[in-house]
């Protein structure tokens, strides 16, 4: 007997992004997202560098109730329509995923809704299945944040890690090295621009863990490589920004 269908109001605000969505599950198993309001924050984050935590947690405060006003409203539906509401509870910034997780049990308990609360790691595993047929197990390349891992996704709830970064992210590594070149935040979208005009032959970066068993990332040996080698051209180029940037993307 098929499942009945299913409408799930979602709720991120893990870092600095905040996002209300409406995804439906139908009969036959089949996803379908029915509204996706996203707000970025990154003009409030720019003047620092990166994302402060304090400000982040402000901004999902503040756009939070309006952006779920807004996705109903997309959806064409109301709370009474919904069968249920899903809330990042983490990893993530604690302060902008105590305002998703409150605003959520607040909402769920006024509606009397079931909640459930989201491992947003989870949910970049399984977002895929919502956007066309596939079946498990699958492979999944995992970059989120601090994240940077090789799943096998063996079904829901059942995953198995076989390779992570045993000291930096690679996001991080984006970001370090913009940070390093003077870029402007956010600095990996600046790092592939700039990588596209840039000789990846230039400089001949190092790459942990190559040619070795298993599938773990390393890229505290490339930062650092990178960071020699500005010291030792400053000042620099744009070239010399652009190769850099096409090296180390290489």
């Amino acid at each position: 007997m098929a499942a009945p269908a299913q409408t799930i109001l979602g709720i991120e605000t893990s870092c600095d992004e905040t996002a209300a969505a409406l995804v439906r599950r139908h009969a036959d198993g089949s996803g379908e997202i029915l509204a996706n309001i996203v707000l970025s924050q990154i003009e409030d984050h720019a003047p620092y560098g990166g994302v402060v935590p304090e400000i982040a947690a402000r901004a999902h405060a503040s756009h939070l109730d309006r952006l779920i006003v807004a996705a109903l409203a997309e959806a064409a539906i109301t709370l009474d329509d919904i069968d249920g509401i899903a809330a990042t509870a983490g990893p993530g910034l604690i302060g902008g995923l105590l305002v998703g997780l409150t605003t959520a049990k607040a909402l769920a308990l006024a509606k009397n809704k079931p909640l459930a609360a989201i491992n947003h790691l989870e949910a970049h595993a399984l977002t895929p299945r919502l956007l066309g047929p596939l079946e498990f197990p699958y492979l999944l390349l995992l970059i989120s944040g601090g994240h940077t891992q090789i799943q096998i996704v063996e079904g829901v709830g059942r995953y198995r890690r076989i390779g992570t970064t045993i000291d930096d992210a690679l996001g991080e590594a984006f970001d370090k090295t913009a940070k390093l070149l003077g870029l402007p935040y956010p600095g990996g979208p600046q790092v592939e621009a700039l990588a596209r005009q840039g000789n990846p032959k230039r400089f001949d970066f190092p790459r942990p863990l190559k040619g070795r068993e298993g599938c773990n990332f390393s890229f505290s040996g490339l930062k650092t490589a990178i960071r020699e080698t500005v010291e030792e051209l400053r000042p620099l180029m744009q070239t010399d920004i652009a190769d850099i940037c096409a090296s180390f993307e290489a």
